[in-house]
């Protein structure tokens, strides 16, 4: 099914949700969002063809293999509307101006650059155990995903250590930032590293 048009009914916005982005997602697991929720706005897409695009190499390309690897992940923020993004913005409810999320929350506008993109924030429950009572350091989880997955950029939040992620259709920025200590930058355009590894060792061997 082809969706070109932005759903105006709910017989359309069930299809939307239908669509299967990998084998384990569908477009209906990144549509909630509390400030749509609260503001009562539509968290759909303007152009459901693009969005649909990006969030199939999202899925495929990142949240898969992240699945594959820790078990089930959780979806905390995925796609965002236009208008959704610049209320949370604009409410300070933690997000960035619409510019700097096309092509990655906002799945369904391509950036200045015209690229395409995707992001979702998402919890490793797994992992979250391993920070909550074991001491797990974030970077672990970081310098995994950046030895392993095509990732384009990555941001860590202390609560239940989520992150965001984000696949990109042009050159990837692989920079990984966190507001979990010690904040910052992290990495910022370097390659895979096998001396990485060391920070992960700890990890079940089907997870190394």
């Amino acid at each position: 099914m082809t969706l070109r048009k932005s759903p105006q009914s709910v017989d359309a916005l069930e299809n939307l949700g239908r669509e299967r982005l990998s084998p384990s997602f569908f477009m209906r697991d990144f549509l909630y969002s509390e400030v749509a929720n609260h503001y009562g706005l539509r968290n759909v897409p303007d152009d459901p063809a693009l969005a649909l695009h990006a969030g199939r190499q999202l899925c495929t390309e990142l949240l898969e293999p992240l699945q594959q690897a820790f078990g089930r992940i959780a979806i905390r923020s995925g796609y965002r509307s236009s208008a959704v993004n610049q209320r949370c913005n604009e409410g300070r409810h933690g997000c960035a101006a619409n510019t700097a999320n096309y092509a990655a929350h906002i799945w369904d506008q391509r950036d200045a650059a015209g690229h395409c993109g995707a992001m979702a924030c998402v919890v490793v429950p797994w992992f979250a155990d391993q920070v909550a009572h074991h001491g797990a350091d974030w970077r672990a989880m970081a310098y995994w995903i950046h030895n392993h997955l095509p990732y384009n950029t990555l941001q860590f939040f202390p609560k239940l250590c989520a992150f965001n992620i984000g696949w990109y259709e042009g050159p990837p920025q692989r920079s990984i930032h966190s507001y979990i200590q010690p904040t910052g930058y992290l990495l910022r355009g370097e390659p895979p590293n096998p001396a990485f590894a060391a920070h992960y060792a700890h990890f079940p061997a089907a997870q190394r």
